[in-house]
């Protein structure tokens, strides 16, 4: 019997390691394979929206105008491990950005300035919205590449 209550751990302990070595490695299904070289930070979004994964910008059904406005940001880890300086945000200027509806409506092609900033101004209807209602939603994606990496962030406007 007692012959019996060592065999069956150690059996058990056999199994589990053999099948965790034979374990496939699955990937996972939310994160990119490449990293984004920058960081897209939507302006007007609320707080938490650079880490969201669709930020969303509200706007005035009667806004005769539209300002789409994004910062892209490069981020310096060299003083990662120095709590006294830590991640810095660096403006990233003459990167070429196409803004366009998910639909695949190009709404236009911008260049960041010198403060990392993209903006452009569009109507409610350029936005395909002929009348917009409280709640109307449109999506919008931003496209560029940078050292080389293409990327993409999504965002959307919320007429309010």
């Amino acid at each position: 019997m007692k012959n019996i209550k060592t065999y069956i751990p150690a059996f058990c302990l056999a199994v589990a390691l053999s099948l965790g070595m034979t374990s496939c490695k699955e990937e996972d299904p939310f994160l990119d394979v490449d990293v984004a070289p920058v960081l897209v930070d939507i302006v007007g979004a609320a707080f938490g929206a650079p880490l969201a994964s669709e930020p969303t910008v509200g706007y005035q059904l009667t806004a005769p105008k539209l300002t789409l406005s994004a910062r892209l940001l490069e981020l310096d880890k060299t003083n990662i491990l120095d709590h006294t300086k830590g991640i810095d945000s660096i403006p990233v200027p003459n990167v070429a950005i196409k803004i366009t509806l998910r639909s695949g409506a190009v709404l236009g092609e911008v260049t960041s300035n010198a403060q990392g900033l993209v903006t452009i101004d569009k109507t409610w209807a350029e936005l395909g919205v002929a009348t917009p209602k409280a709640g109307t939603v449109t999506k919008i994606s931003w496209t560029g590449s940078y050292k080389g990496i293409a990327f993409t962030r999504f965002s959307q406007i919320q007429a309010n």
